[in-house]
């Protein structure tokens, strides 16, 4: 597997590993198969794991520190606070407050079973609390050899520059693929000119981007079953552009997930993608993206397969929205 380096120096796999859906928002999850999933994951070189606290709500993080426990010194290991839930899984809003920091931080160590978190995001921003404080927090974490490097999530390029002048920014996580491309409207310039590594989830489109999206498959406990682009009208147009992609990935015997990973590896070498899956089968054909090139002319017939204007529909609903670009 090749390494990439993200800003400061840290070095992670190519392609990483979203454990989210291991525990929640993708319907039932199976621990025994999401334990042998990031094992094997380790095993194949993807050393870079995404986790926080929000995902089960905090369950996640305990599956995470299972599986890692017996190999700690194999993982680049990165979770997130900011996106507040209560024990019962009510969402209580963005938080970015000092005293939230800490804590936050302190019971996140305790789930994974860790003394230091290698990458800690703020997950959105909190719009209330000036960048300078909430990165105040986080900075006396790396001070205090609870973190070693610090992210945030779908910051705009303000804040980012913000955020860098109090402590320097690792990554940007925010979500980027074919269907995606908000990140090009400035935000990846900017990472590059601060240094900043820029780390793509949901490349996949939430499982969009794969010759699964004909089934429409969104059961109980997934939340696409209410995504703005997976349903009604939007679902069949945006199927459309799928078809497209389809017809390319059938030319050179690959499949769409493995093409539309290709995208984004293609970027350039401070992009890093984090497909999520559960499932070893899925980990094995994403982990085989790595391994096409694509040229400038492949590069170009996929974006005009997917034209940016012709995605239909939202990346969120609406109150998902108001917390992006903060």
């Amino acid at each position: 597997m090749e390494r990439r380096t993200l800003g400061q120096g840290l070095e992670v796999s190519a392609e990483g590993l979203g454990c989210m859906g291991m525990s929640e928002f993708y319907g039932k999850g199976d621990d025994t198969e999401s334990l042998a999933t990031i094992h094997e994951a380790l095993e194949r070189g993807v050393n870079f794991l995404d986790t926080a606290d929000m995902y089960g709500p905090f369950t996640n993080e305990r599956l995470v520190g299972r599986a890692i426990k017996d190999r700690r010194d194999e993982v680049v290991l990165a979770t997130k606070f900011g996106n507040q839930r209560g024990e019962d899984g009510s969402f209580l809003g963005v938080n970015g407050k000092p005293e939230y920091v800490l804590a936050a931080c302190d019971a996140s160590l305790e789930r994974l079973g860790v003394d230091v978190i290698d990458l800690y995001y703020q997950h959105r921003v909190d719009r209330s609390v000036p960048i300078e404080e909430t990165w105040g927090a986080m900075k006396s974490l790396v001070e205090a050899g609870k973190v070693r490097h610090l992210g945030i999530s779908e910051a705009s390029s303000a804040t980012i520059e913000r955020a860098n002048a109090v402590h320097p920014v690792t990554a940007l996580q925010s979500e980027y693929s074919l269907w995606s491309r908000d990140p090009e409207d400035g935000v990846l310039a900017a990472c590059r000119r601060l240094g900043v590594g820029f780390v793509a989830y949901s490349p996949l489109g939430r499982g969009f981007l794969t010759n699964e999206a004909a089934t429409g498959k969104s059961g109980e406990g997934d939340f696409r079953s209410h995504h703005p682009r997976f349903s009604g009208d939007a679902f069949e147009q945006n199927l459309a552009l799928v078809k497209n992609l389809e017809a390319i990935a059938t030319s050179k015997n690959v499949t769409v997930a493995q093409l539309s990973l290709a995208w984004v590896l293609s970027r350039g070498k401070d992009v890093v993608p984090i497909p999520g899956t559960k499932r070893r089968r899925w980990l094995h054909e994403n982990i085989a993206a790595t391994d096409i090139v694509l040229s400038e002319s492949d590069v170009a017939a996929l974006e005009a397969a997917v034209p940016r204007n012709a995605v239909v529909g939202e990346r969120y609903q609406p109150a998902g929205m108001t917390n992006l670009n903060g």
